[in-house]
């Protein structure tokens, strides 16, 4: 991407530099039941503007965790689904998705205090 070298600390910092943000982990957990359109993933995250996940898509795209696929027809049709690099990553966030169900009530409780 770009011949630019790029240095991590460790795994866990490129881990993030592809899934940092708020809304990057949630597509992929959109993703993990296989293709989506545009329009359902934009109905399924509440709180994102089309700009954002056009935005967040490309990122995935050009990280190699999201395929693109888009049908010549009229009105265009474009579906997204998660490469094998996506689903490996996705399966790495199942265990941050657990500890955040376990943990939800105390985080909240903490954040409203």
């Amino acid at each position: 991407m770009g011949g630019k070298r790029v240095t991590f600390i460790c795994g866990l910092d490129a881990a993030v530099a592809v899934v940092g943000g708020k809304w990057k982990p949630l597509i992929l957990w959109e993703l993990h039941d296989g293709v989506r359109r545009f329009g359902e993933l934009r109905r399924a995250l509440p709180g994102i503007s089309e700009k954002m996940l056009i935005q967040q898509l490309r990122e995935l795209e050009a990280d190699g965790i999201v395929h693109r696929e888009v049908y010549r027809e009229v009105p265009p049709k474009v579906e997204y689904s998660l490469t094998e690099t996506g689903a490996s990553l996705n399966k790495a966030l199942l265990p941050l998705g657990d500890w955040g169900e376990e943990n939800m009530e105390r985080i909240r409780a903490v954040r409203e205090a």
